[in-house]
């Protein structure tokens, strides 16, 4: 859980927002096409596009999604890079990976 309870939100909206004017010609984006055998697994998109399935609420995010239970379209996403979601997460103050979260939920780079 993290320690302050609007990071996700900001988050997710800065993620909409760069999923919605990201444009072709970007460098910082990863162009995702669904797969049918996603349709209800965020976590399998990111796995694919990331590596790892904690970034779910980004894919949740690119793909214009209200919960978690819709249905995943067939369609092609833009997620931002791995450098962009990192300079995401320090701006809204969010970290989805654990390791990098205190026991507190903090992110640990937030500590001085």
């Amino acid at each position: 859980m993290d320690a302050m309870t609007t990071a996700a939100g900001a988050f997710f909206r800065l993620c909409r927002t760069f999923s919605e004017k990201a444009k072709p010609w970007d460098t910082d984006v990863i162009w995702y096409e669904t797969k049918p055998d996603e349709k209800y697994d965020l976590t399998l998109i990111s796995s694919r596009a990331y590596g790892r399935r904690c970034e779910h609420l980004a894919v949740m995010a690119a793909l214009g999604l209200d919960n978690c239970w819709q249905a995943v379209p067939q369609k092609r996403i833009a997620l931002p890079s791995e450098a962009r979601l990192s300079a995401m997460k320090r701006r809204a103050g969010f970290e989805t990976i654990d390791a990098l979260r205190d026991t507190n939920g903090v992110p640990v780079w937030l500590e001085v």
